[in-house]
């Protein structure tokens, strides 16, 4: 027996709304995969450093199928390095290893002071003297403020906040509910 499930079988809410710009947004994966799975996260939270290797063996597992994006949404009140790191994710970003701070941040959340991220910085191969400039500066400020607002305006309140194909998922932050979550997902616009 075939049984078709309807998509409100599934823990699906409002729509993101700032959609997924692969222009803009830091993502792992092809953006023609046809599952999208977006984090609002925040590297001091300590439910997003429980969610980041079930996200990462999600998106082992679902290979070419799956691009995971990953929008800042520091949590200010709460987390006072958080912004901080945000923008470290930033500043690597800006040499090409957003990725690679952004996995450090992760691993390490305990250790988000200004000397510990110019220690990552190092690390991973950066340009120190312009990492620590823009960092400084606070180059990156506004950015991590962008999608920290675009967070917002989606309803975010706490992180992790997962979206799925645009849209917010609202199941457990577990591997098999997540997966099957994202194989079961609505269809993705565009």
């Amino acid at each position: 027996m075939n049984l078709k499930l309807a998509e409100s079988d599934f823990p699906f809410g409002d729509p993101l709304a700032v959609p997924t710009s692969f222009a803009r947004d830091h993502f792992l994966g092809s953006a023609a995969a046809p599952i999208v799975l977006l984090e609002y996260g925040d590297y001091e939270c300590p439910d997003c450093g429980r969610a980041y290797p079930l996200l990462e063996e999600l998106r082992k597992s679902l290979g070419d199928q799956l691009v995971f994006v990953f929008r800042h949404f520091p949590q200010y009140t709460v987390h006072t390095h958080a912004s901080v790191a945000a923008q470290a994710a930033e500043a690597a970003g800006a040499q090409g290893k957003f990725w690679d701070m952004h996995d450090l941040l992760y691993k390490n959340q305990q250790n988000l002071e200004t000397p510990d991220l110019t220690h990552y910085a190092l690390r991973i191969g950066l340009e120190i003297y312009k990492f620590e400039s823009s960092m400084d500066s606070g180059t990156f400020a506004k950015r991590v403020e962008e999608d920290f607002s675009s967070g917002q305006r989606s309803g975010v309140r706490g992180t992790p906040t997962l979206f799925i194909n645009d849209r917010r998922y609202q199941g457990a932050v577990e591997l098999e509910a997540l997966k099957s979550a994202l194989l079961h997902a609505p269809k993705r616009v565009g």
